[in-house]
């Protein structure tokens, strides 16, 4: 079993003992987890310490520590030096993957994210019959870039006739670009703790970018920030306010449907990322495992998350 160990609480202490990674706070223990589950201890919390034991109780068993910055993004990981076999294998099918699974594996990462958009519109009362149809079109690679299609259509029908999707605005274009943020870094934590490279993607390919893959992967999470900036703007929150902040921050642990039942966002990322590596591996796009598109009542959980 390889679990992903998610230290996102300040001030915890990390230690091995008799086989356990154990999570404290305060000397008072908090959590364990046998350290034989364990495939990546990711840290994106503040004053967080560890003992050099288990970093090399981790080391020895081929698991990585991941650390990150102020904005959650991975600045830095601990990777044993005889490698993991799994991780190995998988950086170098990765690296060798052919252009033909790449592509499949695009088309499948961009039929998801239709399929968020249209849950999102019709969460909203808003129609997306259109959206199925277009779906249907996404070719190997989409030669026909149906992803640009879709946007043209989504976003005038979400936000008005008259927004413009501008990466470098305020207001509004703010709030989704901190949104984004958020779920970005969410899916760079989600690809290295599944021993991917960072910066070798399916279709981002930009070589000044250490997350290309991430920026691959996020793709069917996206609406998820539209549908909550829509939330934010119904309470009268148009930029990027304090509250704003802590709201995309919760977005990440809002309840999905999984395979064995319900999943957070941040759950549905970090098994995305676990089966894009076996995609990887044995050359099948189809075992990519996304998120299905939530429903009304499923997306009407980030109204928790601004109380």
């Amino acid at each position: 079993m390889e679990r992903i160990v998610d230290i996102a609480t300040d001030g915890r202490h990390l230690s091995a003992y008799r086989g356990f990674l154990i999570v404290s706070e305060d000397r008072e223990e908090v959590g364990r987890v046998p350290l034989d589950d364990v495939a990546a201890v990711v840290v994106h919390a503040h004053g967080v310490t560890w003992s050099t034991n288990l970093v090399v109780a981790l080391a020895e068993r081929g698991a990585i520590l991941l650390l990150c910055g102020s904005n959650h993004a991975p600045v830095a990981v601990c990777l044993p030096l005889e490698g993991h076999h799994a991780q190995n294998g998988r950086m170098r099918a990765q690296w060798e993957a052919g252009r033909p699974l790449a592509k499949q594996l695009w088309r499948r990462l961009v039929v998801a994210k239709i399929g968020w958009q249209a849950a999102v519109l019709t969460a909203n009362g808003k129609p997306a019959s259109a959206f199925d149809l277009l779906a249907r079109r996404v070719g190997s690679g989409d030669p026909e870039n149906v992803e640009a299609q879709a946007a043209r259509r989504y976003w005038p029908l979400l936000m008005g006739e008259d927004f413009r999707r501008d990466r470098d605005a305020g207001g509004v274009n703010a709030m989704l670009n901190y949104g984004y943020a958020i779920l970005r870094s969410m899916c760079a934590r989600a690809v290295v703790a599944a021993g991917l490279h960072p910066s070798i993607g399916v279709h981002h390919a930009n070589r000044g970018n250490p997350f290309a893959l991430a920026d691959d992967l996020i793709e069917p999470f996206r609406p998820l920030a539209d549908a909550l900036t829509i939330r934010l703007l119904a309470q009268g929150i148009d930029s990027v306010t304090p509250a704003a902040k802590r709201a995309f921050a919760g977005m990440i642990a809002l309840d999905l449907p999984g395979e064995n039942g319900i999943t957070t966002v941040s759950g549905a990322a970090t098994r995305a990322a676990q089966t894009l590596a076996a995609c990887f591996q044995n050359g099948r796009a189809a075992d990519l495992i996304l998120p299905p598109p939530p429903s009304a009542s499923e997306l009407a959980g980030l109204d928790l998350l601004l109380a």
